[in-house]
């Protein structure tokens, strides 16, 4: 039994020096390409670092910059200004055209939209939202119940009923959701969708209780209730 073991352990050492020579021999013979794949990826680390700290950073620094008086026209509710600039500092447009690429570049998008929205230019309002690519818990939501906004004004009733329930219900918080489920009821009972209309209540009557639409909505599901039951 023990000459087995030997015999089996030797067989094993074998197995691996052989392995090893070939390893050796598949090195050796490749030396060359081996040696130019490792340079290139350190090449391209090197330049993925280079462009992220040299190219990218300082330009979300110069975006961020460039949108400071673009965002405070919008506070003050000169979307105008907000929008294209005043001759002095650039506007959302300008950031956008410039900076397009950077967290700031894509915000400018969001705030686009909404300038153009509150200027009565829907069909402008409803493209500059529909690029913005945000993750912001409040500015994602924001900008999809603007879109749903827009679309109400241009009457595509069914358009902005999907988009106040999908600004509902990709990020949840009880600050946007009921707003934007209350909305979407609305949106839903005007095309005559009462079956959605109602689970939007439902929802918030259950999800968000002690939200402002959740002490209101009891009345709501009352009546989309007595038109299902019709």
């Amino acid at each position: 039994m023990a000459k087995e073991n030997v015999q089996k352990d030797n067989e094993r050492l074998e197995q691996i020096e052989s392995t090893l020579g070939k390893t050796e021999m598949f090195i050796e013979d490749h030396k060359k390409s081996i040696t130019i794949a490792v340079i290139a990826v350190v090449v391209v680390v090197l330049a993925i670092f280079g462009i992220k700290k040299f190219v990218m950073e300082p330009r979300e620094v110069a975006a961020a910059k460039a949108m400071f008086h673009a965002e405070q026209s919008f506070r003050n509710d000169d979307f105008a200004t907000a929008l294209n600039g005043d001759g002095n500092f650039d506007g959302f447009i300008q950031v956008i055209n410039e900076y397009g690429s950077t967290k700031s570049g894509n915000l400018a998008k969001c705030y686009a939209g909404l300038c153009y929205l509150n200027m009565g230019e829907f069909d402008n309002a409803i493209s500059y939202l529909k690029d913005y690519k945000g993750k912001d818990q409040f500015m994602k939501p924001l900008a999809m119940g603007a879109m749903g906004d827009a679309y109400m004004e241009l009457d595509n009733v069914a358009e902005a009923a999907a988009c106040y329930e999908k600004a509902a219900k990709d990020t949840k918080n009880i600050t946007t959701s009921p707003m934007f489920l209350m909305k979407a009821g609305y949106a839903y009972e005007m095309v005559e969708n009462y079956t959605k209309a109602l689970e939007m209540y439902n929802i918030i009557s259950s999800e968000y209780p002690t939200s402002t639409e959740g002490f209101h909505v009891l009345k709501n599901i009352a009546f989309v209730e007595a038109k299902l039951a019709k």
